[in-house]
């Protein structure tokens, strides 16, 4: 017995002109897309969402996250640079050290609802 997963097809071929055009008038255009698709990427990586985990909790430099999470500066400051710039993540520098932050509330709530996703399965 398979545990494949067949996706379900209509009987016979019927188009729905009134859906179709709801969809075209509201779809976003591809760039916008794209954009989407890129930044979800980022969160494709687990490294990343350990560190994002850590900014919820406080603001912290590298050398913080290098020992929170078990790993050396110079993996963490390649991450944070992905982060940067992807506006997930800003930083400030306080004297020698440059402490790190979650950009927005909206990267709490999708890493949130992420989290309240993956719990529901």
């Amino acid at each position: 017995m398979s545990n494949e997963i067949i996706a379900e097809c209509c009987d016979s071929p019927e188009v729905h002109e009134e859906l179709l055009s709801v969809v075209k008038r509201n779809m976003p255009d591809e760039s916008r897309l794209y954009d989407l698709a890129e930044l979800f990427k980022v969160f494709g990586d687990s490294t990343r969402i350990r560190i994002l985990f850590v900014l919820f909790e406080a603001e912290v430099c590298v050398c913080d996250l290098a020992m929170v999470l078990g790993m050396t500066q110079s993996a963490i400051s390649h991450q944070l640079r992905i982060l940067k710039q992807s506006k997930l993540v800003k930083s400030r520098r306080n004297g020698k050290s440059i402490f790190y932050s979650l950009a927005d509330e909206h990267v709490k709530t999708i890493i949130a609802q992420g989290m309240e996703h993956v719990e529901e399965g």
